[in-house]
């Protein structure tokens, strides 16, 4: 993966345009060395901004601040985009030895006592020095995260709280683990070709492939994806394999080498302490205080419009999967059918599909071909509504072959910056899709962005295209929202950079920009049969679109299933113990009311890397939350005439270009005229009756 050559790559910005990565330069001997470097000159920085003599100036503290840990940037931004993306055992073993250094560095860094005193000094004298709004919200920024970091904590605090911050970090890193190894340990071998009719032949040519990559010629291996839902649920027939591979999906993290209860409890329970160190009841009202909701009891409003419909809706829903798994003529005068189980659900709702909408799922693969659909869809809207032209380059090393870059030319011809696609699935890449950055856009730095999109596409075999699912183009979609908003930001401080909001605020620009996979112009567009080249039907087009609601009620229950499950293991009290997860887990679904059979949580906890291996925990509501101004942004777009650069250039300059710069809802209040409305939402989702 990385060539061997000497001297440390990251200890010098890299000469490649724009400073992008040169990952032929890196290895992997190169990364504790870079860390330990880089955290020695971030404090040597700091050290030399409490030692000046003079006043603390807004120039000698907070800027010299934002400027400091150029160094740590640089490795931080490959070392953890490779622990997600490209893992090894030696990524692995350095990410467990460093990740507590680095909270620690952190700490120390945000809890220095002469550091906080100048910018304590600064706060209290902000109005009265003539600092531009985005430098004043940085220093208030500053002085905000000192003091929710434990800043005015007692000595004895602070060390409790170091001590805390290096635990959880440590665990973050080895649930990670522990979850990649176990996902591709369950992965659920197929040893008779048959059991795999329904699925379709792209399909099965990538489980044979990923068999093959195992060793296990001759079979077919179902690799898992990280929700629990598992896409070929969808399609077999074979009811036993359907319930196998739903089994190995909810079972990940019980029990074996690969359980994952252990490190539950134990963040919950630090968790908990530290936001009583902090001043809070729970670990939810810590994290919610600096999100646009700004209180737990604003979410519990929100969801309490959404739980009862939605459940209503999943229950009425799987009544009407049961009759078609077994209708009554079928089965006899007075026989009663069958409930359906949550590994039939997905199967039979794709029946009812086909039969109510005319619709079969996987026979509109072929409309989606992944180059037609990146070229044509995601990079052909962003070309209509803002101008943007894309070009890809051969000439920038990679860190694995799949991976791609794009020149991203704005509108006038200027090079906006870069574009990275990690698309295909493989063993050493995590669950799920996300998007990150290499170099943050900062006019202080005069750095511009190059942004990264990560997704686990089924690779085919060699030779044969890409055929996506429709939940794969939504996902190419959304995460492309994010690099937009990394693309597009123009702010001075790096504190503020591209997706650097609230949690509860960073999924809307992605969700919004979902809406242009159904766009009429741009669906023609990208939505062509791979081998004739022929569009997608316009009737199927239409019939695509009514069946849009259907299912929703399922799918509503099981995210909210899920966030409701976040909130309740990070609404646990210090004093609050917890000795049985499964125990727990179904405790709090019932007493939500969410404890649908055939709708489980689309993340159990022994696997729900958002709340316990990455930044969402107390957080996962900022999907639905963000979603109510997605929905209202949508409305925006309709009233305005859709797909027109003069909308794509206001919603740029209003909201993707500011990033933390602004507060955000102060923004969408500039951009909408007035507070988000919910209706847009619960029509979206069927949720009006």
């Amino acid at each position: 993966m990385l060539a061997r050559v000497t001297g440390n790559p990251f200890l010098a910005p890299s000469p490649l345009p724009f400073e992008f990565p040169d990952f032929d330069a890196i290895r992997e001997e190169h990364f504790r060395p870079a860390f330990a470097a880089g955290m020695a000159e971030q404090r040597a920085e700091v050290d030399a901004i409490t030692a000046d003599p003079g006043p603390a100036t807004f120039e000698n503290t907070v800027v010299a601040l934002e400027r400091s840990g150029a160094t740590l940037r640089r490795v931080a931004g490959v070392f953890f985009t490779l622990v997600g993306s490209c893992s090894t055992p030696g990524i692995r073993e350095i990410e467990a030895e460093v990740a507590p250094q680095l909270a620690a560095h952190a700490d120390a860094i945000t809890l220095d006592p002469v550091l906080f005193t100048r910018i304590e000094a600064l706060f209290a004298a902000r109005h009265d020095l003539g600092l531009d709004a985005e430098s004043l919200r940085l220093l208030e920024r500053l002085h905000r995260d000192a003091v929710r970091a434990g800043a005015r904590l007692a000595p004895e605090e602070q060390e409790r709280l170091k001590e805390l911050n290096a635990e959880l970090s440590a665990l973050s890193t080895e649930f990670g683990t522990r979850l990649l190894a176990g996902a591709n340990a369950a992965a659920v071998l197929v040893e008779d070709a048959a059991s795999l009719d329904g699925l379709p032949a792209d399909a099965i040519s990538a489980a044979a492939r990923a068999a093959a990559e195992r060793g296990h010629d001759g079979a077919h291996l179902l690799t898992l994806v990280l929700p629990t839902g598992q896409p070929a649920l969808a399609s077999l027939t074979d009811r036993g394999l359907r319930e196998r591979l739903h089994e190995a999906s909810t079972g990940r993290g019980l029990g074996g080498d690969h359980d994952t209860r252990d490190i539950v409890l134990r963040t919950v329970a630090l968790r908990a302490e530290r936001a009583a160190l902090l001043g809070h009841p729970h670990h939810a009202s810590w994290v919610v205080e600096v999100g646009t909701a700004g209180t737990v009891e604003a979410i519990d409003a929100m969801l309490g419009k959404l739980v009862p419909v939605a459940v209503a809706n999943a229950r009425q829903e799987a009544a009407e999967l049961s009759e078609a798994a077994c209708p009554r003529p079928a089965c006899g005068v007075g026989h009663q059918h069958s409930p359906i189980e949550a590994w039939d659900r997905a199967f039979y709702a794709e029946r009812v599909r086909k039969e109510r909408f005319d619709i079969d799922t996987d026979a509109l693969r072929p409309y989606f071909e992944l180059e037609r659909v990146l070229h044509d869809g995601v990079f052909h809207a962003a070309g209509r509504l803002y101008g943007l032209r894309f070009a890809e380059r051969h000439d920038l090393p990679r860190y694995h072959p799949d991976v791609r870059v794009f020149d991203v030319l704005d509108s006038g011809g200027q090079q906006l910056g870069l574009f990275v696609a990690d698309l295909y699935a493989r063993d050493s890449k995590r669950g799920g899709a996300w998007m990150n950055s290499f170099v943050a856009q900062s006019h202080l730095l005069g750095t511009r962005p190059v942004v990264l999109n990560t997704l686990n596409i089924a690779k085919p075999a060699d030779g044969e295209p890409t055929l996506l699912t429709v939940d794969n183009v939504r996902t190419l979609f959304h995460e492309f929202g994010h690099a937009l908003h990394g693309l597009f930001s123009d702010v001075r401080y790096p504190t503020f950079s591209g997706t650097s909001v609230p949690r509860d605020f960073v999924e809307f620009p992605s969700q919004v920009n979902e809406m242009w996979l159904e766009d009429p112009e741009i669906l023609a567009s990208y939505a062509r049969h791979h081998e004739t080249g022929e569009p997608l039907p316009a009737e199927l087009a239409e019939r695509l679109a009514a069946s849009r609601r259907f299912g929703e009620g399922f799918a509503t229950t099981e995210y909210l299933a899920a966030t409701l499950l976040d909130q309740a293991w990070h609404r646990l009290g210090p004093d609050d113990h917890v000795g049985d997860v499964e125990r727990f887990e179904a405790d709090a679904l019932a007493a939500a009311g969410v404890d649908e059979p055939t709708a489980p949580p689309r993340y159990r906890t022994t696997y729900f890397n958002h709340a316990f291996g990455g930044g969402y925990s107390a957080a996962y509501y900022s999907y639905i939350w963000s979603e109510v101004l997605d929905a209202d942004t949508v409305e925006w777009f309709a009233e305005n005439g859709g797909l027109r650069r003069e909308n794509g250039d206001t919603f740029r300059r209003e909201l993707l270009s500011r990033g933390g710069a602004v507060d955000p809802m102060d923004a969408y209040r500039a951009f909408r005229g007035r507070d988000p409305e919910l209706a847009p939402l619960l029509v979206r989702r069927g949720l009006t009756a």
